[in-house]
């Protein structure tokens, strides 16, 4: 399993979101170098968003392009896409970052 998943969930259809991109980056040096990137499947989910090594510590961002599936399930865009940046250790653990998306908000936190 990756060190870092991730699960979409849209809580105004009560389903999850299925066919969202997202890009996983790293920060080095002031610029983002992509780790790996894909669309989440009929769970909301993203298998093998990142190689199956540990990564160092250190500022990573997922970019999650919402403006598709929002347009598809809502109609309007308010939010095109969603950037989550966090921090990790060095200690290998997992790290599983859920977005919670409606047409007008999103919300995240470190899940388990």
């Amino acid at each position: 399993m990756s060190q870092i998943t991730t699960h979409v969930l849209d809580t105004a259809r009560g389903l999850p979101a299925k066919g969202i991109h997202i890009t996983l980056g790293q920060q080095v040096d002031e610029q983002w170098i992509t780790l790996g990137s894909g669309t989440t499947n009929e769970d909301g989910r993203l298998p093998n968003l990142c190689p199956e090594i540990t990564l160092p510590a250190g500022t990573y961002r997922m970019h999650f392009e919402t403006a598709a599936y929002l347009k598809i399930h809502n109609g309007e865009v308010f939010y095109p896409y969603a950037d989550v940046t966090f921090r990790i250790g060095d200690d290998g653990q997992h790290y599983h970052i859920p977005l919670l998306l409606s047409p007008y908000g999103y919300s995240t936190y470190r899940g388990s």
